[in-house]
This record gives C-alpha cells, structure tokens and sequence, in this order.
C-alpha cells in the first residue's frame, strides 16, 4: 500500500509559474515600485485629463447651440427682412381698402373702377406673397394677444358677449409673427 500511497504524477509536478507570466505578482511588484509621489502625480494628471475632457465637451455643446442659435436667427431675419417697409405700406393698404369701399359705391364708370379694383388686388397679393396676412376678428372671441379693444359696447344678443363686433383697424401677421394689433371693439 506504501506503494500505493506514492504521489501521483499530478502531484509529484512542480507547477511553479514562471517568472514574467504572472502578471497580478507583476503589478503588484510594479505598484511597489512607483513611489506615492509619482502615484499621486498619475492621479493628478488623470483627474485633470478628465477635466480637460469635460471643459472640451462643454465647449463643443455650446458652439453647437451657438450655430443652432445663429442659423435660427438669420432664418428669422430673412422672413422678416421687409418689415418695416411692409408697416410702412399697411396705411396704403387701409386707404385702398376705405378707397374700394367708396369706389363700390360711386358712379364711376365700370372699366375705371375694374382698372382700379385690380391695382388694389394686385397689391394685397404682393404683400401676401412676401407673407402678410390680416388677421381674422369680426364676431370672433376677443384675443388680447392679437386684439386692442378701443372700447366696449352693450349687446342685446348673448352670443356676442365678449366678441368682436366691430373692427376699426385691421391686424396684421408677418410670416406668423404679429406686426399690429387689430383696434377693436368688443361686445359687453
């Protein structure tokens, strides 16, 4: 049985890890070597790499937003680029509008008053074109963000409370964006 009790060829092997292969012994040895003032230089200069790389995606985020910002603007800038002259132009426009009122009720021969209502609807679609719009109100509810109320009158009918039952001036939209308030008056 002694012979029996020999060790196996398992056991009877040296498994000795040659030296060099054994890389947790290595780092281990390694982080021995470098000394804490050069360990803690490594932290330092790792912390700031870190920070440089936060600082350099903060900047990138906010030139981002700055071209986003800078190209929604000029977008803007074009849509509204004629704005002062077109509010310039919307007391012409009243005037022809007072103008075709008066021209439907006189006597004036039939192809001057064509001649007459033509250039005036050529001139609104120019202005529409470049995106003018008049804005809606008559018996609409009254809208402080489009609508100045002049005054107030009393109506018989319920259903025109608080509506527009007179518009004195018009309202205008340039590209979606408001450029004069509509006068108006609201029913009470």
């Amino acid at each position: 049985m002694q012979e029996n009790e020999s060790k196996s060829p398992v056991e009877a092997e040296d498994f000795s890890i040659p030296e060099g292969e054994n890389k947790l012994e290595q780092q281990t040895e390694d982080s021995a070597i470098i000394p804490d003032a050069e360990h803690t230089e490594i932290e330092n200069l790792t912390t700031e790499l870190a920070e440089q790389k936060e600082k350099y995606l903060r900047l990138f985020a906010e030139f981002d937003n700055y071209k986003r910002r800078t190209s929604k603007e000029a977008i803007e800038q074009r849509q509204t680029a004629g704005k002062d002259v077109i509010v310039s132009l919307l007391d012409v426009l009243d005037d022809m509008d007072r103008a075709e009122k008066q021209l439907q009720e006189s006597d004036v021969d039939k192809s001057v008053k064509e001649g007459i209502l033509l250039v005036f609807d050529k001139f609104r679609k120019t202005l529409q074109s470049k995106g003018l719009q008049a804005i809606k109100t008559f018996h609409t509810d009254f809208d402080v963000e489009k609508d100045e109320a002049v005054s107030e009158i009393e109506v018989d009918d319920k259903k025109l409370k608080g509506k527009v039952v007179a518009e004195l001036q018009k309202g205008y939209m340039l590209n979606d964006k408001l450029i004069r308030f509509a006068k108006v008056v609201v029913g009470k």
